[in-house]
């Protein structure tokens, strides 16, 4: 079971990146967590039951959550993007009760 994220980077204030995860199966749920430093990981967006989702407060009406569901892979796309939104960002996935983690990519903005 294999989780592959791409698509981080660094990117100016302001600007814009998409991420990709894409998975070795079908995941009952997909989605992003992400990690600053010294900072615990925190949930960005994630599919929930069926095709509903959850984004933090943080990142609402700035990031989208997307899922191809025949490719296996869920998509985050992130607009307006701040300095706070710099992290390693990481997929994660559900598959018959297990949680399986991507090994995450980097995403930097400057200010």
């Amino acid at each position: 079971v294999q989780l592959q994220a791409s698509g981080g980077g660094l990117v100016q204030s302001g600007g814009s990146l998409r991420l990709s995860c894409a998975a070795s199966l079908s995941f009952d749920n997909m989605g992003w967590y992400r990690q600053a430093p010294e900072k615990q990981r925190e949930l960005v967006a994630t599919f929930t039951s069926g095709r509903n989702t959850n984004y933090a407060d943080s990142v609402k009406g700035r990031f989208t959550i997307s899922r191809d569901y025949p490719k296996n892979t869920v998509y985050l796309q992130m607009n307006s993007l701040k300095p706070e939104d710099t992290a390693v960002y990481y997929c994660w996935g559900l598959y018959n009760f297990r949680v399986y983690w991507g090994q995450g990519t980097q995403v930097t903005v400057s200010s």
